[in-house]
Parts: C-alpha cells; sequence; structure tokens
C-alpha cells in the first residue's frame, strides 16, 4: 500500500455560522492529500502534465461521519492499495485533531492523452513511483 498523510488547520472561510466545516469542503481537502501524496513519491501532477497525460476524476464517494470544526487540526489521509493501469484507486479520509473519522470515501481516476483527449493507461513514471512505495506505512 502507498500512504500519504497531509496536515492544516481548518480556515475560518471554510465554516458556516456555526463554525462548522461545508461539506464541499471535504472534496478540496481530498484533493490537497492526494496533491501532496504525489509529490512525496517523485511525481507531480504537473509532471504528469508535462508527459502529455491528464488525470481526470471519474467518480468520487464521500461519507460524513463527524462534522470538522474552527480551530481542528485535520489529518487528511490517501491510500492506495493496487498498481494503477486503466485508473487509479485512492481511499482518502479526514480526522479532526482528537483523531475522530470525519469523512472517507474513495476517488477514482483516470488518464488522458493529452494529444488526442482519449483514454490510456497510467504514465510509466507514475506506475514505478506507486511501485516504488508500496508497502510504505
Amino acid at each position: 500500500m502507498v500512504y500519504s498523510e497531509t496536515f492544516f488547520p481548518v480556515r475560518y472561510y471554510e465554516t458556516d455560522q456555526m463554525g462548522i466545516v461545508h461539506h464541499s469542503n471535504y472534496i478540496r481537502y481530498f484533493e490537497c492529500a492526494r496533491n501532496n501524496m504525489m509529490r512525496e513519491f517523485g511525481y507531480p501532477i504537473e509532471k504528469c502534465e508535462e508527459d502529455g497525460v491528464t488525470i481526470p476524476i471519474v467518480s468520487l464517494r464521500c461519507n460524513y461521519r463527524h462534522p470538522a470544526m474552527m480551530g481542528d487540526d485535520l489529518k487528511v489521509t490517501a491510500s492506495i492499495e493496487t498498481v494503477p493501469m486503466a485508473k487509479l484507486f485512492i481511499k482518502q479520509a479526514v480526522f479532526n485533531s482528537e483523531g475522530t473519522l470525519c469523512a472517507e470515501g474513495e476517488v477514482v481516476l483516470g488518464f488522458l492523452s493529452k494529444a488526442t483527449g482519449h483514454p490510456t493507461r497510467c504514465p510509466e513514471p507514475l506506475v514505478k513511483a506507486i511501485e516504488a512505495h508500496m508497502g510504505d506505512r
């Protein structure tokens, strides 16, 4: 498994009048953690795009468990259990300051050739980066 953790505080603008994080922000938290994970293992999304492949979201599931609040320091995780071929499956979770699970889900990413706009396989540098980090945790 490839595993990554990203930490940041809840920002005021992410909350409603009751100091609760708006549900839409969890999707942004997932994205920040995914991008951070790719940077950590040496193949950031910008490099993938330079190599001619975009990574659109195919599907996204998010289950809300407990509200994150203003003042929380969040831990957002991203993990990959299988080496991708045509799609990349990433499990994600958000935890509050006390370690309580606030949200969990899965994002499925596809790969498109920038030149043709057609589906393509996972770029080899990304496959190698994921394989090199399998067993991290």
